[in-house]
This record gives C-alpha cells, sequence and structure tokens, in this order.
C-alpha cells in the first residue's frame, strides 16, 4: 500500500506487527500453533529457538513471503516493514548505491517515475502535474538526502566510496552482505526483521550496527545466534518453543539464567516458595544494576520490576554436556614460538612472529581468517613455518579443532565406531554414553558420520578433543554451525577448563569472556597486546590498522 511520508510519520505513532492465531504445519509437523503475539515500537526483540523450531519460518510468515497454515499476520496501514534479504546474486547487475536506496521501495519508485516523465520529449502539462506531486512526496521522504544516506550506510559497513558506483555483481560475497544489510536498515523503516544480521560482518561493523539498533526507534526482530548482540540490543526474548511464541523481558543472558533457574526451581520440589521468589528477585535486582549503562535501562528496569516467578518458564531445550578435564597439570612454561615465518601460495601470512605463553593464558587471536588458520595449522603440528620454531612445554597436551574438518567425517562409519576411533575406552557403553552427553541418542548413534549436520559435527569433534583430556585447547571458529544452546554450552566449558588456550571466534562473548590476551597476524606485521578485549575494540591504533581512523 502506498503512502505519504506524512501518513508514514502520523502512523509511526502506533508502529506495531502482530499476529493472531498464526500457525504453520509441515505434513505432519507443526512449527507453531495459535500464535497470537504483538510486537510494539521502540523495542528490539531477539528471535530464539533451538535449531529447526522455525525462527526463520515465523520471520517469513512477518514479512509475508511465507503464508501461514491458518491465522494471520497484521499490520496497521501505512507503515513499511524492511527485511534483510538472503538472496545474494539478486542484485548483480544493479549498482550498489542504487541497491541501497531500493530498499525503501516506494520512494525508489517514486524517483524512477519522475526521472522517466523529465525524459520524456513530449513533455506536456499533465506531466508537469504529476511531476510537481512526485517531487512533493520525494521531498517528503528525505528522497534528496537518499544517495548520502545510503552512502554514510555503506561506509560504516565498510563499503568503501570507490565500490558504491560498482555493480553488486563485482563485489565479494562478504561484501555482498554488507549491501543487503544496507539495505535493509536504509530509510528508518517501521518494523525491521533480520535474519542472523551479524553474518560475515568484522568486530567493527557488529559494534557500529548494535549502536544503530540501539538509536533505533521503531520495532525490530532479529534472529541471531551472536549473544553479545543479542544482550546488547534486545529488550524482550521472543522463545519458539513448545510449537508457541512468548514474549520474556530482557535480553538473551537474562532468559538463559531465569530459565534454568526456573528449571532448577521447579525440579526442587521441597523448595518453598517464597524462597524461590526471594533468589529471583534477588537476580532481577543484579540484572537491573548491570544493565543500567543500557540506553534502554530505564524502561527495562520498569519491566524487570513487574517480573514474578510465574513469568519465568524452564525451556524444552536440551544443552550438550561440554567439559574439558586435564589429564594433567601445565608446567610454567607452556609453548615457546621462536621467530617463524609462513608463506601460502607465494603470499606471506605470517612474518618473523615470536612470543611465549605460560599456564593460564587464554590467547585470543585476531586477524584475516586464512591467517589465523594457518597458524593454529602450524600450533597443532599439521604444518610447519618455513622458518623459525614452534617449542611445546613438557607438560603440554593439546587438542584441536580445525576450521576445515570436513575429511574427519569422509567416512561410512557410524558415530559409534567413529568416536571409537578416538577413546582409549572401546567399551560400546562408554562410547554411546559420551555420545549421549553430546545429545545423540537412541538409534542416532548408528547413523553415519558422513550425513550429519554442520551442528552435529562440531558437537563429534568437541567429544574427539574431550577424550584427549587436553590441558592446552586450540580452536579455530569453533561456534560455526552450533545453536545457541551449543554455543552457551560450550562457553561455560571454557571458561571453566583450567588449561590455556589458544582460539580465534567470531563470537564476541566468547572473545570478551574467555580472553586474557590479544594476538593479531595482519600478515607481514603483528600485535602482541596485554590487553582485555574491551580495550583492544576502543585501540587507537587498532582502529587505524583496521582503516577505522585515519592515520
Amino acid at each position: 500500500m502506498q503512502t505519504t511520508g506524512v501518513q508514514e510519520r502520523r502512523a509511526r505513532g502506533k508502529t506495531m506487527i502482530w499476529t493472531d492465531q498464526l500457525s504453520v504445519t509441515f505434513g505432519s509437523r507443526t512449527l507453531f500453533d495459535h500464535v497470537n503475539i504483538k510486537f510494539t515500537p521502540g523495542n528490539a526483540y531477539g528471535l530464539i529457538g533451538a535449531n529447526g523450531a522455525g525462527k526463520s519460518t515465523f520471520l517469513k510468515c512477518l514479512s509475508g513471503e511465507l503464508d501461514a497454515s491458518s491465522g494471520s499476520v497484521n499490520m496497521p496501514p501505512g507503515l513499511r516493514l524492511s527485511t534483510l534479504g538472503q538472496d545474494h546474486f539478486k542484485y548483480n547487475d544493479i549498482k550498489v548505491l542504487d541497491t541501497v536506496v531500493q530498499g525503501h521501495e516506494r520512494l525508489w519508485n517514486i524517483g524512477q517515475e519522475k526521472d522517466a516523465i523529465y525524459a520524456k520529449p513530449d513533455f506536456n502539462d499533465e506531466d508537469g502535474i504529476r511531476a510537481a506531486e512526485l517531487e512533493t512526496e520525494f521531498a517528503d521522504l528525505d528522497g534528496w538526502e537518499a544517495e548520502a544516506q545510503a552512502s554514510q550506510l555503506l561506509e560504516a559497513l565498510n563499503i568503501r566510496t570507490a565500490d558504491h558506483q560498482k555493480l553488486v555483481g563485482e563485489l565479494t560475497d562478504n561484501q555482498k552482505v554488507r549491501v543487503l544489510l544496507a539495505q535493509a536498515l536504509f530509510g528508518d523503516p517501521d518494523v525491521l526483521l533480520l535474519d542472523e544480521p551479524t553474518n560475515h560482518l568484522d568486530v567493527d561493523s557488529i559494534l557500529w550496527l548494535e549502536d544503530f539498533l540501539l538509536n533505533f526507534k521503531n520495532t525490530v526482530i532479529v534472529v541471531s545466534h551472536d549473544r553479545h548482540f543479542l544482550d546488547k540490543v534486545c529488550t524482550h526474548i521472543a522463545d519458539v518453543d513448545f510449537q508457541k511464541v512468548s514474549l520474556f523481558t530482557g535480553n538473551y543472558t537474562f532468559w538463559y539464567e531465569t530459565s534454568q533457574m526456573a528449571l532448577h526451581q521447579r525440579s526442587s520440589a521441597n523448595k518453598k516458595k517464597e524462597d524461590k521468589m526471594k533468589e529471583l528477585k534477588a537476580f532481577i535486582t543484579r540484572f537491573s544494576a548491570n544493565a543500567s549503562k543500557s540506553k534502554q535501562a530505564t524502561s527495562r528496569k520498569a519491566l524487570l520490576d513487574k517480573i514474578t516467578l510465574d513469568d519465568i518458564k524452564p525451556s524444552s531445550r536440551k544443552y550438550p554436556y561440554i567439559v574439558f578435564k586435564p589429564e594433567r597439570e601445565l608446567g610454567r612454561d607452556v609453548l615457546f614460538v621462536e621467530n617463524i615465518t609462513k608463506s601460502v601460495n607465494g603470499q606471506v601470512v605470517i612474518k618473523d612472529l615470536h612470543f611465549t605463553m605460560q599456564k593460564g593464558e587464554r590467547v585470543a587471536l585476531m586477524g584475516p581468517s586464512h591467517i589465523l588458520s594457518a597458524f593454529m595449522n602450524m600450533l597443532s603440528g599439521i604444518d610447519t613455518p618455513d622458518k623459525g620454531e614452534i617449542r611445546w612445554g613438557h607438560s603440554a597436551n593439546h587438542g584441536y579443532m580445525p576450521k576445515d574438518h570436513e575429511s574427519f567425517f569422509d567416512t561410512d562409519k557410524d558415530l559409534v565406531n567413529w568416536l571409537r576411533q578416538y577413546s582409549h575406552n572401546q567399551d560400546e557403553s562408554f562410547v554411546r554414553g559420551f555420545l549421549g552427553r553430546m545429545l545423540f541418542t537412541g538409534d542416532e548413534v548408528k547413523k553415519s558420520a558422513s550425513v550429519l549436520s554442520g551442528g552435529e559435527k562440531m558437537r563429534c569433534m568437541f567429544s574427539r578433543i574431550m577424550l584427549r583430556d587436553p590441558n592446552f585447547i586450540i580452536l579455530d571458529n569453533p561456534t560455526d554451525h552450533l545453536d545457541l544452546e551449543s554455543i552457551t554450552a560450550l562457553n561455560k566449558a571454557l571458561d571453566e577448563f583450567s588449561g590455556s588456550m589458544v582460539f580465534a571466534s567470531d563470537d564476541t562473548e566468547l572473545v570478551a569472556s574467555l580472553s586474557t590476551r590479544i594476538l593479531e597476524l595482519n600478515g607481514d606485521s603483528w600485535h602482541d597486546l596485554q590487553i582485555p578485549f574491551e580495550e583492544y575494540l576502543k585501540d587507537e591504533a587498532r582502529l587505524q590498522r583496521a582503516g577505522r581512523l585515519a592515520a
């Protein structure tokens, strides 16, 4: 429905999107049933749920991309809904800047129509009247600022000005994702639907997006596996569980902690309700204090103050049991990297790198992923430096999770026999028990390792590491393909791990909560920084190296 900018602004005060008895069924499987939920302005909703629960399906219903089996999705007339496109090839033949402006369909169509009128060789009075109408609406929609605003969005997402007039097809896949994100954000939409918006973004772009959404005055509904992102931007959590979509006040961490608390309290039949309420209120008070730095703190705290125990329900989700128990303690000196240099395909990826690690240190690697993977392959012994040496302390026993682990699953072995090859204990009941801890139960343990999903393979790789009882862990993007439950379980396990580690991850929360030291690798340069991750993010020298500040 076409509206003027004035109509849009008048409608904006009541901006919302809601469902009425919404149900989606595929064959005999029901994803959600008779869902009634309302999303209101000024709030950001994190849509969560186990893999396959229907998060993306629910977003598609809200956007109109998918018809529900029954029920309806409703918006007041005159409001504009924007979604993050998933087709990376749709705009290949369109200029980057034009692709972003097309995010506001009405504005783009007005511009095209008036340009076509002005280009007519037989321009008449009727054309002049129509052009004047279009010019008024174009100005009301800030059309004259559209290209400048689109350019600002692209720059913020690290798409350089020199690329704005290129065709989208000339960009890399990562750049295309950023262009589609800029398109979704463009033009101040009334309802913004984002499915995994942080995928393929560097940390600075993620931080910028967090700030953008914190200052966004309308309605945001987002699916993301990035817990830091959900914690930073969300005022509410919409949980897809029990074939329903339930709303909870607070961010992801608050939902997770209270859900676990409710699960524990429900299982403690002898615990008095008054004690339960006291514990919950104490937690809410602590959370409210921690949220005081948020720009949304005032409204969030008011909502939290109204929460009762009955508002919190335990989740049906299951979390893998990940525990890393070192067979022996590390000695004081753990790792010696002595002036190593490495080239890949004729390009220097590491040059004269030297540092040492001691017991208890947790080094987070920063830099291009192919460089970090090359370094970790050398640490693990899969590859060797062109020059220099890597030496381990005599007590070190390392376990490695490579980013590319497909070769481990190029086999017809079932899961029992796949895991058995990495276990000292060959008893089938032991191996089955281990698989059960990683959520493989019943007949699932008999399926071929080669047909596992990405998340299932990751859980198997963690099992492989756990069976080594390492006191030093090397992890290359360990949250890839994992759901929020597995990421949360992994973070907890690594936080409790008593050994040392070197790791690289796009998960900001994982890096912030685990790292004691930052090692930045940039090919012919490197920087060993003994600072916390939050401080590293604000470091001006790093921002200059990343091209985010003028030198």
